[in-house]
């Protein structure tokens, strides 16, 4: 199975299954994801959490990856979420990258980037165009 088959099984599987129990499949000992939350990493632990805290947001749920590169242990790889709101039937679209070291078929470090505003923005939880809001010097909240 190749680097970019396991991140294609990893979003089935954990994000569009709901499969918890499947991310020690993917994650080696000690492995965090970085650039998901400010304050550091994100353990296999974490996303036990995480991951449904965000699906309960969204329905009909489907992660594509739209370019990607292999060197070595390394992936790269730019991804779009799609989706419906959990209230509603307006559509959600957000992107995002990830890069990721694996050792064997196990992730050993990832970072990650995004775009949580266009995503929050379209479940209703931030207010239509808070980056410009925000830029103005607008307080949201």
């Amino acid at each position: 199975m190749t680097k970019l088959d396991l991140l294609y099984d990893w979003y089935r599987r954990v994000w569009i299954e709901a499969d918890l129990d499947a991310i020690d499949d993917y994650f080696a000992p000690r492995c965090g994801a970085n650039g998901i939350l400010s304050d550091g990493q994100v353990s296999a632990e974490d996303f036990r959490a995480l991951v449904p805290a965000l699906r309960a947001l969204v329905r009909n749920l489907d992660i594509g990856i739209d370019r990607s590169v292999e060197a070595g242990d390394w992936l790269w790889a730019q991804i779009t979420v799609h989706a419906r709101t959990a209230r509603g039937v307006d559509p959600i679209k957000a992107t995002g990258q990830v890069m990721l070291r694996f050792e064997g078929s196990r992730i050993a470090e990832a970072y990650n980037s995004f775009d949580f505003i266009t995503f929050f923005e379209q479940t209703g939880l931030l207010p239509k165009d808070a980056f410009l809001l925000l830029l103005s010097g607008e307080r949201l909240g």
